[in-house]
This record gives C-alpha cells, structure tokens and sequence, in this order.
C-alpha cells in the first residue's frame, strides 16, 4: 500500500477499509447495502465513517450523530439524517407525509403512528436515491433517541434493492438489542506494529524505542489512546524519558481525582507507584530492584492494582498517564530524589550508563561538576538513543548542575544549540541569555551570536534574521573561517528566503561577503558549494548554474554527517530547483526529511517538508504532498512556528484548482507577510494565483497576477522563475504576443544555463506557445518527450494539455484527441482539477465523447465538523468543546484538522471568518 493510498491514514485498518470499499461500491451499482460498525470508545468508529464518506464518489452522502444530550428528545436523530430530504416530503403519500411532518414539528396533530414514520423514511431515502445512490452515515448510535434508533432498524430491514445504504456506528457496550439483527463489524484494536506506525505518524519528533513500547502497552491498541498518551509530554520524554512525570500544570479534575484515589492506598504502595512514575520504560525487574533498595516489599503493588490504577505483567503498565503523573506529584521533592537515586544504583551502569545518570541527576539537589560532567559526556549518546531532544536535555541539566560559571557558559551555549534543533525556541533563547551572563570568551561570544540569528530564523522570519546572521558571520570573520562561512550561508539562505527586504544589503553584497572568506576545514565539498553559488549571485550570469551543479552532486557522492545535512542541506534543496535539477531536488529534500525525522531536528522540518511539498506537487503526487503538508501542520503546532505550513499550503492548494482553498491560502501568507515584510513570499502569493486562473482558463486574471510575480528577477527562487512559466502562458492567451515572447527568452535562459530536461522541456513548452506552424510542433514534441524522462509529471500533463489545445486549433482533431486524453487522465489522477476539466472541455471540443467524472465534494464540512468548528470559532478549547459534544479532547483536535484543511487555515482565529465568508458565498 502506498503512501498515496487515502487507507494508509487509517493504520491497521485495511481489512475494515476493504469491507467499506464494497459497501460503497455496492451502493454505486445500484444495490442496497447495510452494515453496522462497533467497537469501544476511541478505537476509529468515526475515522471510518468519514473514510466511507470520502470514498463515496458519484454518491450523495447524508450524516447523522447521536449526542447524550438528546437522547430524549424522540425523532431528534432522525431529523438530522433526513433533513437535506425534506424537500421531497409533498411527494409522499398522505398518510406518511402528515406523520413524518408531526414527527419533525413541521404541522401540528397527535402522536404519529411509528410504521407511517418509518414508511415515510424509508420512501424518503428511496426517492433521494433516484437520481444519484445515497449513502447514509450515522455516527454514536448508542446516543440516538429511541424511536430514532427503532425507525433506522426499520428501514435497514426493508431497503428494497436500490442504490441506498446505511452505515452504522455504535460504541460498545452500548449496541442495542434492535442493532444486533444486521450485519455488523467489529473494529478491532491494532495489532503493535500498527500502534508503533500510528504513534509515529502523529507524535513529531524522535521517540526511544523502550519509550514507544511502553506507549503502545499501554494504549493496548486503542488508537484514541495511542493519541492522547503522547499529550502533554515533552520531546525529551518522548526522547528517551529523560523528564519528570510532574513537570507540568496539573492536568485537571481528572488528576485531582487520581490523586485523592492515590492518597487511599497504603504508604508503602504509593511508594512503589512513585518508582514506577519515575522510571519510563515499564521495566519490571527494574521496578523490582528499586524497590528492594527502599525496602518496598512485592505485596504493595496490589492494593494499586485492586483499585485498576495499574497492571504488572511483563511491563509495568498504569492505567492512564494522569495516574503515572499524580503519583509522581503527590511525592515530595525529597521523596523523588530518594527515588531517583534509587533507580540509579538499580540500573546497569554497563547496559544503561544514559538513563543511570539521568536518574542520578534528578537525584542530585545542587550543582556537581562530577555528575554534570558525566551528563555532558553521555549527550551524544542519548542523542544516538533519542534525538537532539534527548541530548539537549542532557546538556541543559548539565549546565544547571555546573558550579564553575566558566564551565556553565559553553555548556549552556551547547544545550541552546540542542534545544535549537529540537525546536524549543523558548528555552534555547533563555539558554543563550545565560550563557552570556557567564565568562564567554569572543569565539563563544560570536558563536551565540550566529546561534541567535539561527534560532530567529527557524522560529520568528528570515528577514529579522538576517541582520542577526550577518553580524554573526562578521564578527567570525578574523576568529574562525569555519563557522563565519557558515553565518554567511545562512545569511545568504535567509536572503533568498526573504527576497526583498528593506533597509538590508542586498543579496550580492552578502555574497561579495562570503565569497571574501578563507575557505574552512574539510568537507571542501561544502566550500565548493557556496563559492559556486555566491558567485553566480555576484555575477548574475546563468552559465554559473554548471558550476552549482558539480556542486550539488558532491551532496549525492560524498559522505555527509547528519549535522551537515542539517545545516547545507536547506539550501542545497532551494538551489536545487533553482537550477532546475529536479532529481537532485527530489533525493535531497527527500534526504533532507528524512535526516531531520531521523534526529528529532524540528527545528529543519518545517523548511524539509515545505521544499519536499512543492517537489511532490510537481511531481503530481498531491495526494503524498498533503500528507506532507498535514506533518508539517503538527510539526508548526508542537512548535509554535505554523508559518512555514501555511507557505507549503500556497504552493500545494494552487494545483488543485479550487478557488476558495487557494484563496484562502494565499490571505493566510499575505497577513503573515504584513507581519514579517519578506518580498519573496509576495511573489510566492502572485505566482499561486496565476496557477489558479491558469488552470480556470482565467488568462486576463491570471497575466495580473503572474506579471507581478515576475517583476523582480534578482529573487534569487522558484517563485520568480514559476510565474514566468505562469507568464507566457497567460500572455498568449490573453492576445499578448510581444509580452509572452520576452517572457519565453528570459526563461529559456536560465534553463539553457542548466541543461537538464526538466529546464529544456519547460523552456520548450513555453517557447512553443509563442512559435508557429512546424517550429511550433517540433517544441511541443520536443517538451512531450524531455519531460517524460523526469519526474515533473504535472509539468509533463501540462505540456501535453498546451500540445493537445495547439492541435485542435490547428484542426488536427485525432491527434489533438491524444495529448488531451493523456493530459486529462494524468490531471485526473493526480486531483488537479481545474486542469484536468479544461483538458475535458478542449477534448469535447474535438468531438471525443468523454463521462464526466463525479464531483467529490472534500471541500465541504461534515455536519460534526461544522458544528465542532463553530464551537472553535466562538473561543471554546477542545475540552469544552468535547464536553459539549460527548466526545474526546483529541477526536476535537482529530475533526478541527480535517476543518483546518478543507478550509485552508492554520489558526483557530482564522475559522469564524472563514465560515462567514462561505456561508455569504452559498447565500
């Protein structure tokens, strides 16, 4: 199974998925199809309800949900299921309309006869199935009102063989004894290895493996708990457990009443609960020899286990993660020393030596060179273990255990540097003020200065970074050649970042700048590298981009650390595409994500999932880039830094060709550009918008837009050279000849420079839309056939859709049929709407009789998620809003991503006016 396949989101769920596959595609033949999903609180009921929906193409689709609070409220759920239907109420018999409309409250009149209620709906549904199938979802079943419940059992006896079908979802033990007589699923909890995968796919960051496997233990295949677990930890918890199960807030009513049960237990068993809190993995023999050392005998764990709080098997397992977090609170500070110093005799100091000292670290009160010492040390261990997350809280509790403020200031100074890449901006900033409150000499002092800029640039914008950088690399420039070049490439990487920027150098002085510098230690291959970019930047001349590729292919050949990666990698990717080299931008952003998913380092997978985003869209994998895109929405929120989702949301949304999520887009990066004023971003926007109206067939909106984009050449960047592309195309169309030829020579340019077949198959297709007669057909075959041998498989539908319109207005219907069914079934695959209907309508044109495909309607909220988002909307937290709704904190977060999404915004701020603005447009 692909990543492309929509299945892949719901783990372990293939054989369900199947089963949901025939249902629907039994509805879509014309046959009725009925089926009841059950299973306990959490364990995915509603994810494939809507994974039912989603797949229901050609299909009407109607939602109902049953909610606690209305349970006495009779018909209330079935109002909710046939209220897009009651238009149709006039056409049903006498009888059955005045029992349905009293049912409804829609006329007056005693109580309805239930069989004319049930006959009603079922005649109801029948008649909405006439002219497209239905499909009928009906979430939390054991809440619908009785006489609700009894009328869809009715119904789901007496479908006649027509295109309806009714799926259920019911929690268990809640399935009624009227539910137990259809066909029915159980949903199964997930096998490990498929926790392990969800648990990875939603949890950013890097988790030590001994961590995971007490995680999925103790969800025991729940995948609401699988979730929910992970909330509330910190990356270094995750990491490898190196952090206290009571470092934050209280969790709320539910802890206090953990910690009122703890408080009933014998000392002697809060005791053994206390060591089990403390120590993350759920070993059991380590529990066991803690526990000797306290003289906690085995017997104490039974009174925790009599009141469910937790298991001891072959893992330690607590019941909920408030419990391990109220047992730990509930202890005093020297209690947890004891504790900890405890588990640090008990563990193998051969076997164990990172987690020996972490424990002996949160044992130790006040400042120890030795222990800090030794946490320093094992920091590069932990980080082979855990990431840069489990490594910065090494270094950080080493700093704080550091008596020497001479010693304190450079490992504080290492610390931020790993809290940096770890994407704890914060605490990497608090981290840099101490150290420079401590005796830092110059070389240190200039190195925090480039690890601030560093920090700003990942975490606020490039263009206030900027300035920082370039203080940095110059103030390194006479003490270690080394790191100022590597402040003058992130320099020169904020620079092309940002694009214009007032009140900075320009892009080539900073490259004058870096090019000054004596070349650094070994790797030459990074200098190679950025002397052959600089100088193309000071030169301004295409021909430079042969060097820039030598360059690159020394990132493919030579061997590259994953510090490295991390820090040139970002700006190998964006020149990459610059050059149009589209294989070396592909495994090089695909490497870049990879080492940054590897490390922890989420401080670089925001930029890795934006540039690998824009390369999956091109590539015409929509379906991947928004997979892409959803991790680089958790990433922004875990921390703090969503603008980079927002700007990967740009460059993926165009594609589709939908207005409203486009637009959307592009008013989310344009307020965020009002903030941080970066030029380049600008461009970005207008660039998005030529796509759109290009793909519409809008050539006059779409020539505004892309002559803006194109108006400032020195951005050094994919958006420029994109609306040039966007350019032609839009002047062509819109009668302006002269505009669209000046356009084509300018791109050809910068793609001869390069040579490769993605630049020379562009610069064709562009060439050949201001060509004619047999020139003109010999640079559309000549795009046709360069593109088919990349990966660009978008560019390649494109091209062949411009070739295929050229045809058919040349007149040559039969071959214009070609290229135009080619490029309509790539667009269709691929999502790419707007394009893939324009490749329909130029083939109808030729007289090609063509089906057209049903519209799904993905942009649309499912009544849940519109009632969940107005509830957002109107400043509730998740919690609230569960407690309304009966459901969990995180199936809210679950369904308020799905809004996010198919509403095009990042930021619950953004969701009142984005639902005001759709409902003025259906108004």
């Amino acid at each position: 199974m692909t990543g492309a396949d929509p299945r892949w989101r719901l783990r372990g769920r293939q054989i369900e998925c199947e089963l949901l596959d025939r249902f629907v595609a039994t509805v879509q033949d014309g046959h009725s199809a009925v089926l009841v999903l059950r299973g306990e609180a959490g364990i995915g009921r509603t994810a494939l309800l809507e994974y039912a929906r989603d797949s229901a193409s050609g299909c009407r689709v109607a939602w109902a949900a049953g909610v606690e609070s209305e349970t006495e409220l009779a018909f209330g759920g079935l109002h909710q299921l046939c209220a897009p239907f009651l238009d149709r109420l006039p056409r049903l018999p006498e009888p059955q309309r005045d029992a349905l409309g009293v049912a409804f409250g829609l006329s007056a009149g005693s109580a309805p006869d239930r069989f004319l209620v049930g006959l009603a709906v079922l005649n109801l549904l029948a008649g909405a199935a006439e002219k497209e199938p239905l499909v009928c979802l009906v979430d939390d079943a054991q809440w619908l009102d009785e006489v609700s419940a009894q009328t869809l059992v009715f119904v789901a006896r007496r479908l006649l063989d027509g295109p309806v079908g009714l799926l259920i979802a019911v929690r268990e033990p809640h399935l009624g004894q009227e539910l137990r007589g259809l066909p029915q699923r159980e949903v199964a909890r997930l096998s490990d290895n498929d926790a392990r995968a969800l648990l990875d796919s939603a949890t950013p960051g890097r988790f030590d493996e001994p961590v995971r496997d007490r995680i999925v233990a103790e969800a025991q295949g729940n995948p609401l708990a699988l979730l929910d677990l992970p909330r509330g930890l910190t990356p270094a918890e995750l990491a490898g457990g190196f952090g206290r199960p009571g470092a934050a807030p209280p969790a709320g009513r539910t802890e206090l009443d953990f910690l009122r049960r703890l408080q009933a237990l014998p000392a002697e068993t809060r005791r053994l609960l206390l060591i089990a809190a403390a120590e993350p993995l759920g070993d059991v023999s380590l529990l066991a020899r803690a526990a000797e050392l306290l003289s906690v005998g085995t017997s104490a764990a039974a009174p925790a286990e009599a009141a469910g709080l937790i298991g001891i098997g072959t893992r330690v397992r607590f019941r909920h993660p408030l419990v391990r977090s109220a047992a730990y609170r509930a202890a005093t500070p020297e209690e947890q020393q004891n504790v900890h110093r405890a588990l640090a005799e008990a563990t193998d100091p051969h076997a164990d030596p990172e987690r020996r000292v972490w424990h002996l670290a949160a044992a130790t009160a006040a400042p120890d060179e030795t222990v800090a010492a030794e946490l320093e040390r094992r920091a590069g261990r932990a980080q082979a273990r855990g990431g840069v997350a489990a490594a910065a809280a090494f270094l950080e509790r080493a700093a704080e255990l550091t008596p020497d403020p001479a010693r304190r200031g450079p490992r504080a100074l290492a610390a931020a540097r790993a809290k940096y890449r770890a994407g704890g901006y914060d605490t990497a900033l608090e981290l840099l003020d101490a150290a420079e409150l401590s005796p830092l000499d110059e070389h240190d002092l200039a190195r925090s200065g480039l690890l601030r800029g560093q920090i700003v640039f990942a975490s606020t914008s490039a263009g206030t970074a900027l300035p920082l950088l370039l203080e940095a690399a110059r103030r390194l420039e006479p003490l270690d050649p080394g790191p100022a070049r590597e402040g003058y490439r992130d320099a020169m990487h904020a620079a092309v970042t940002a694009g214009r920027l007032p009140g900075v150098p320009a892009l080539p002085d900073i490259a004058r700048a870096a090019l000054a510098v004596p070349a650094g230690p070994p790797p030459r291959r990074n200098d190679r590298f950025l002397n052959a970019v600089a100088m193309g930047v000071v030169e301004d001349d295409p021909a430079g981009a042969q060097e820039v590729l030598r360059a690159l292919r020394g990132f493919h050949t030579e061997e590259l650390s994953a510090e490295e990666g991390l820090s040139w990698l970002p700006l190998a990717c964006r020149v990459a595409h610059n050059v149009w080299d589209f294989d070396g931008w592909t495994a090089l952003s695909t490497r870049l994500v990879d080492l940054a998913r590897e490390t922890g380092a989420l401080s670089v997978l925001p930029t890795a999932l934006h540039m690998l985003v824009s390369n999956r869209a091109l590539a015409g994998d929509l379906v991947g880039a928004d997979e892409l895109l959803a991790e680089a929405v958790t990433v922004g929120e875990a921390t703090g830094s969503r603008f980079l989702a927002q700007y990967a949301a740009l460059v993926l949304e165009p594609w589709k060709g939908r207005p409203a999520t486009t637009n959307r887009a592009i008013e989310a990066v344009t307020r965020e550009v009002a903030l941080r004023g970066e030029g380049k971003v600008v461009t970005a926007t207008h660039w998005a918008s030529a796509v759109l109206h290009n793909g519409l067939g809008r050539y006059e909106e779409a020539y505004v837009a892309a002559e803006r984009g194109a108006e400032h050449p020195r951005e050094l960047g994919g958006a420029y050279i994109r609306s040039l592309v966007e350019l032609v195309e839009a002047a062509a169309r819109s009668g302006r000849a002269a505009r669209a030829a000046e356009a084509a020579r300018r791109l050809d340019e910068l793609a001869q420079a390069g040579g490769t077949d993605w630049g020379l198959g562009t610069s064709a297709s562009v060439r050949a839309q201001v060509s004619e007669g047999p020139a003109a057909e010999a640079l559309y075959r000549e795009a046709v056939e360069r593109l088919e041998r990349t990966e660009a498989r978008l560019v390649q539908a494109r091209a062949r859709l411009l070739y295929g319109e050229w045809l058919r207005r040349e007149n040559r219907r039969v071959d214009a049929r070609e290229q135009l069914g080619a490029a309509c079934e790539m667009f269709g695959r691929m999502g790419a709407e707007a394009f893939a209907e324009r490749a329909r309508r130029e083939l109808q044109a030729t007289g090609e009789k063509i089906r057209r495909r049903p519209a799904e309607a993905t942009g649309t909220l499912t009544p849940q998620e519109a009632q969940i988002a107005r509830l957002a909307g109107d400043g509730l937290t998740n919690p609230e809003i569960g407690a309304q709704l009966f459901i969990s904190p995180h199936t809210v977060e679950w369904h308020l991503r799905k809004v996010f999404m198919k509403l095009g915004i990042v930021s619950r701020k953004q969701i009142r006016p984005s639902l005001l603005k759709s409902a003025a447009a259906m108004a």
